[in-house]
């Protein structure tokens, strides 16, 4: 994994938290930008999965491949749950579920670096 993409994907989703968990404690739904933000945020990471792939053929690590991968599949899905939910709550709750996913991304990606060692 390339840290500069690691270093995306943490501020990048930090971003979308902080925007989400102002628009709950304002008791706002989320809003479609917000959901674009958190679009930005997957893109990153399925560059990452790409790079991660290519990075993981081209050399061996020390790591498990199904805990490697369920990381990488979870932190893929997350994001794209939290908007589908969030699409169809348009109550504050919204928001918190969108913050809640980009803190998950977050600590996923703490782990998918501790893993990849």
């Amino acid at each position: 994994m390339f840290p500069i993409l690691s270093a995306l994907v943490f501020l990048s989703a930090a971003f979308v938290l902080a925007w989400a968990l102002f628009f709950a404690m304002k008791d706002r739904a989320v809003i479609l930008k917000q959901l674009f933000a958190a679009g930005v945020v997957e893109a990153i990471l399925v560059i990452q999965t790409i790079t991660s792939a290519i990075l993981l053929i081209g050399q061996s690590r020390d790591l498990e491949p199904w805990e490697f991968w369920g990381y990488v599949f979870t932190i893929l899905i997350i994001l794209p749950a939290a908007a589908v939910w969030a699409f169809a709550e348009r109550t504050k709750w919204s928001s918190v579920v969108l913050a809640v996913a980009a803190f998950t991304v977050i600590f996923l990606q703490m782990r998918l670096i501790q893993l990849w060692g």
